[in-house]
Formats: structure tokens, sequence, C-alpha cells
């Protein structure tokens, strides 16, 4: 596990861009954040993963086989639900959990009818993969 986090720039004399100070407290808490941000200071995957930045580790000779499989365990998945949600999570993380849970509430209400759902349905009924067309 060679992988090496951090957030470096307050040892050059600047922020970090992108929102960092504003994402890494939001994801960690804001005491690890403030570590972080602060000293700069690079953490190893093993903190990383205990603060929450990663979803696991392994070795650095299955990254690729790894990363591959995953991302095709997602894309076997409805299109139009994995956008969905990716786009729920990251919007609401900003919005008050009542607001969220509306908003989440809305989509399902526009993926209800949506073909791939019903194919999804259909699939699990016959016990065969679906076939998602993203409509």
């Amino acid at each position: 596990m060679h992988a090496r986090f951090g957030l470096p720039e307050v040892k050059v004399g600047t922020i970090p861009g992108a929102g960092g100070t504003q994402r890494l407290p939001r994801t960690i808490g804001a005491s690890d954040a403030m570590l972080m941000l602060l000293t700069g200071d690079m953490i190893d995957a093993t903190e990383a993963l205990r603060l929450g930045l990663i979803s696991r580790m392994v070795p650095a000779s299955d990254l690729l086989t790894e990363a591959q499989a995953l991302a095709g365990r997602i894309a076997a998945n409805a299109p139009l639900s994995v956008r969905a949600i990716k786009r729920l999570v990251t919007d609401g993380r900003t919005l008050p959990l009542t607001e969220a849970i509306r908003l989440e509430r809305l989509v399902w209400g526009l993926l209800r009818d949506t073909e791939d759902r019903q194919e999804g349905r259909r699939a699990f009924q016959e016990k065969r993969p679906p076939n998602y067309v993203g409509r």
C-alpha cells in the first residue's frame, strides 16, 4: 500500500484549490481536516481508510484488476440510476436532510417508469441479468 494523500499547499504559502478547504471537513470531519490542512502533512493509505477518504485498500499489484472489476460492477447497473445516485449523494451533502430526502423522492418518481426500471424488475423476476439501455 504505497498511496499517500494530502493537501500540502500551506507549506508553500497558499491554500488548496478546487474546494479542498470545504470538501475535506465535510468528508472526514473538522478536526482531522484541520490537522491535514494546517500541517500540510501527508497520510498513508491506512490512515486514509480510517478517515473514510478511501473505501478500501488493495495491493498495488492488484489495483488495476480490482479497479476494472469495480467499474464493471457499476457499469452493469442501470445508467440512469447510477447517475442519479451520484448526483443525489453529491448535491444532498450540502442540503438539510429533509430537503435531501425530498429531492431523493422526486428523483425516485422520475426513475419509476423508465424502461431501465421495468427491465430491471423483469430481469429480477426471470432470474437473468438485465439489459439496460439508459432510458
